[in-house]
């Protein structure tokens, strides 16, 4: 889907999000990625869902955002409370969605000039073992 949002000079919006990645300032991702709302768009090593752990979580609270989008893939899927502990020990807001939902809501909150992260998942394909 193509979205159309408001860019301030300086700032990471989302112009394409599909179930291969997104695209940000015109740069494809097709992995894992951290959308910060400025700064360097930054690789997130998460390969799927359930191989997210604290460390993942401590990446994000590092960046100092207000609130965390946190895009758990194709469908909605929520973090175990334990995961998410180092945001909330940093008093950091996290929301969880799909991806697609939350590429939507992370630029309505760019466009308010929020400090917002997307922390978005986009699961590696599993190969099979002959």
């Amino acid at each position: 889907m193509k979205l159309h949002a408001e860019r301030t000079e300086g700032s990471n919006a989302i112009s394409r999000h599909g179930p291969d990645g997104v695209a940000v300032n015109g740069v494809e991702h097709t992995q894992s990625v951290v959308v910060p709302w400025t700064g360097e768009v930054l690789n997130w090593d998460v390969g799927s869902f359930h191989a997210l752990t604290p460390a993942h979580f401590e990446f994000l609270a590092a960046l100092k955002p207000e609130l965390v989008i946190f895009g758990s893939g194709a469908r909605l899927r929520f973090a175990k409370p334990a995961l998410l502990r180092p945001l909330m020990e940093a008093r950091i807001g996290v929301e969880t969605m799909d991806s697609a939902a939350a590429c939507r809501t992370y630029n309505v909150l760019l466009a308010e000039s929020r400090a917002v992260v997307a922390a978005l998942i986009f699961e590696t394909p599993r190969t099979s073992v002959s």
